[in-house]
């Protein structure tokens, strides 16, 4: 006789198995029919699978994991940008990607972000489906300066800028010409003449070098939108619409109306980890380094590049793997002394007194005895009697 589906749920809540186990139990016998025998031999193959998938106590698993993650790493390229299917948008992938990753940088050297809008029933809240408003959010996003609005000139015999603004650029972008001239007198501190769409400025020394240089100082002006974002590209993924960007500013585009904030990335892991905590700073460390592997056509298993991660994030800060985070800050002074800058560690240590416990694996292989892990972590006592 089969189980009822009640029953089966009940059996599952009751197992000693993780969630997402627990989980996919649920959802693969979700409409099955199976008899309470077959339910049993079910269960009995996921224990097995999961008491085997299980890390054996004494385990060396920081080795492990080094391993598992730095052999495959030696199989990728060196190709550093890639254009991931969006005109115009360059991210770091492979090796380099890899090593931005783990040495925790404060800034990566391609920041984009993905931008995902709201969806509704209601037409007037639905940025998702909807291109022009999607656009609207993006013209809102992007920096704008005054070379989206128009054209810059000299004018060698008066010493003057002339700045001729385009009206259809400004109403796309939805920005006037008195807001343009406001902003310019707000970051020069320079008076601006405005004549319909055309404004005049001087530089304080009437001199050519003064000039060149007000106006590269013009150009540098963000006049609306979030400085540092430099430009966002609209793409259509199934029946959505989907911005992504290069540069990244996560807290002030999360404000933006249209926007979704539950689904919005950044591959800035610092960014992530000021804005929205370190837990989710360990998440995107996780799903950015499988992210990397899996694009290079490499699998490697999530609990070594988890078991990275939390190393990274214990302490509530993102920290590199390298000698001025994780491998810096060990407590053996041996094993500060095999990764980098020996004799500095030896010199310290001996000026402070330190006492090493011997308690790692790198240490114990310098001074040539058997490893607290493993086997080398039994100690048999023979009974003479």
């Amino acid at each position: 006789m089969s189980l009822s589906q009640k029953e089966i749920l009940e059996m599952i809540e009751g197992l000693d198995l993780p969630l997402s186990i627990k989980e996919a139990l649920r959802s693969g016998l979700d409409g099955v029919e199976v008899t309470e025998e077959q339910f049993n031999e079910i269960i009995d193959n996921v224990l097995a699978d999961y008491e085997h998938s299980r890390v054996e106590p004494c385990e060396a698993v920081g080795v492990v994991a080094a391993q598992s993650i730095g052999e495959p790493g030696t199989q990728m390229t060196m190709r550093t940008f890639h254009y991931a299917g969006v005109a115009e948008i360059n991210v770091t992938l492979g090796l380099p990607r890899l090593i931005e990753i783990v040495d925790a940088r404060k800034i990566p050297s391609t920041p984009t972000m993905t931008i995902r809008l709201m969806a509704s029933d209601d037409p007037e809240k639905d940025y998702a489906h909807d291109r022009d408003k999607a656009r609207e959010v993006a013209w809102a996003i992007e920096s704008t300066s005054i070379l989206h609005l128009g054209s810059i000139a000299t004018d060698l015999a008066e010493m003057n800028v002339l700045i001729e603004l385009n009206p259809g650029a400004m109403e796309q972008r939805k920005i006037s010409a008195e807001e343009v001239a406001e902003r310019l007198r707000e970051e020069t501190g320079l008076d601006v003449e405005q004549k319909e769409n055309l404004l005049v400025m001087a530089p304080e020394e009437p001199s050519y070098r003064e000039l060149l240089q007000l106006v590269e100082t013009i150009k540098r002006i963000s006049l609306k939108g979030v400085e540092g974002i430099k430009r966002v590209v609209i793409r259509k993924e199934g029946d959505e619409y989907v911005l992504y960007t290069e540069g990244s500013s996560l807290k002030k585009v999360m404000q933006f109306e249209g926007v979704d904030p539950t689904r919005i990335k950044t591959n800035n892991i610092n960014e992530i980890g000021e804005v929205l905590g370190i837990e989710a700073a360990r998440n995107a460390i996780i799903n950015e380094a499988t992210d990397t592997l899996r694009e290079q056509g490499l699998s490697v298993d999530v609990r070594h590049i988890m078991l990275v991660a939390d190393i990274m994030t214990v302490d509530g800060e993102v920290k590199q793997i390298g000698r001025h985070g994780v491998s810096g800050e060990k407590a053996s002074v041996l094993a500060r002394a095999a990764f980098e800058v020996t004799v500095n560690h030896i010199l310290d240590a001996a000026i402070r007194g330190d006492v090493d416990d011997l308690k790692g694996v790198t240490e114990n292989v310098i001074v040539g005895q058997p490893i607290q892990l493993g086997t080398g972590d039994v100690t048999l006592v023979a009974n003479k009697r």
